[in-house]
């Protein structure tokens, strides 16, 4: 690659991309700040929703950057510069996390236990105001120098094209995923879990995980492919690139099933009461339609829109695809989040558009800025050459 390579790979996107997202960012705030005037209960359980997807975007990108320069994998090199792009979100998440913590009180039982509840009482050393915002700091700081470290070497080798910045990564990345594994089950633990405090599963954190990678493998796979479609890539990539997203998105639907049912089937076989009842309210009232459709978005529609070969490596099949994963991860979330308050049947509004259209608004606005910044393709990794020449 010449050194005139870098400007080429620059390529500015159109300019009303930045305004579509500038302008879904706007309204989005206006939303969420007339929300919490509103209605700050409300505003903060649909904060919850809004800063756990966030995470899974930004931190589940990071995790598939790790991933590659762990595995040596060839062909996802070429596009590797997206997943940097949306781990960039990891640097924003205490503007999410913020507003939360102001309204802990409000959304969190466990911040105001009876003194006859004996379960919250012997979870208080852990459940507690103080240690739950020291662990949301720790972990974001460890997200935060992964994040830098990573990403900085990768951006150096744009310039140097120095191997050992590749071997660099490897190492960060090795070091990155237990320390990955174990934030993102507390994470799922301390945002998610601890709203039905006297409710446990074991599994819950292999289960955010399972929505956590397959939400941020869904937001690459639209970049990824919409880019490329409209020549920002390198001209010589290969649609078979596609076959391998493809078959990601499809192998993780089938992961996030298999989690989800393992989950269920355990807790309706033990039959425990302080088990079963955390399905039963999400069975009750019109929960059941919202619990029905889970399953139609999160794995009929996209297993057998994924299901043959031909549709893994279909451009437009992809988008689509990847577009109700996403959609899929938010409504799983609302899933999780909102029958811990609301027993009787669904709740929608103006309020709960608020974050949704202030996300999207958000990971635009950020993709466009760090494209401007930094390289699309990242020219100086010594795999790149191999990546563009991928085929199935």
């Amino acid at each position: 690659m010449s050194s005139s390579s870098v400007e080429y790979y620059r390529k500015e996107l159109p300019s009303k991309v930045q305004t579509i997202g500038l302008v879904l960012l706007l309204v989005g705030l206006v939303i969420i700040i007339l929300g919490y005037i509103v209605n700050p209960a409300r505003s903060a359980q649909n904060n919850i929703i809004g800063f756990t997807f966030v995470v899974s975007i930004a931190v589940g990108s990071l995790f598939f950057v790790a991933i590659e320069y762990l595995s040596g994998a060839v062909w996802s090199t070429p596009f590797r510069r997206v997943g940097e792009f949306l781990s960039s979100l990891i640097v924003i998440l205490p503007f999410l996390a913020i507003p939360l913590l102001l309204n802990i009180n409000s959304v969190f039982h466990w911040t105001h236990p009876k003194p006859a509840d004996k379960i919250l009482i012997g979870k208080a050393p852990y459940l507690n105001v103080q240690f739950f915002i020291f662990r949301v700091i720790v972990f974001w700081l460890i997200w935060l120098v992964f994040y830098y470290f990573i990403t900085k070497n990768s951006r150096k080798q744009d310039q140097t094209k120095d191997q050992f910045l590749t071997t660099a990564n490897v190492k960060l990345s090795a070091i990155f995923m237990p320390l990955f594994a174990l934030t993102i089950t507390f994470t799922a633990i301390d945002w998610l879990m601890s709203l039905a405090p006297h409710w446990f599963s074991t599994i819950f954190g292999v289960y955010y995980f399972s929505g956590t990678v397959l939400a941020a493998l869904a937001a690459g796979t639209i970049f990824i492919v919409l880019l490329n479609e409209r020549g920002y890539f390198v001209e010589e990539i290969h649609t078979d690139s596609y076959y391998s997203l493809g078959a990601l998105l499809f192998a993780f639907t089938n992961f996030w099933a298999y989690i989800a049912f393992s989950q269920f089937l355990l807790i309706w076989y033990a039959n425990l009461p302080e088990e079963t009842l955390w399905f039963l309210d999400r069975w009750n009232g019109n929960w059941k339609f919202f619990s029905i459709g889970l399953l139609l978005v999160h794995f009929l529609i996209p297993y057998i829109g994924l299901l043959s070969q031909p549709s893994k490596s279909n451009p437009k099949r992809l988008v689509v695809m990847a577009s109700v994963l996403l959609f899929a991860h938010y409504y799983d979330l609302y899933w999780l989040v909102m029958p811990n308050f609301y027993k009787d049947g669904i709740v929608f509004g103006w309020i709960e558009l608020g974050f949704p259209i202030l996300i999207a608004g958000l990971v635009i606005s950020v993709f466009v800025y760090k494209s401007k910044k930094v390289n699309l393709v990242p020219i100086g990794d010594p795999k790149l050459k191999r990546g563009i020449d991928f085929r199935l």
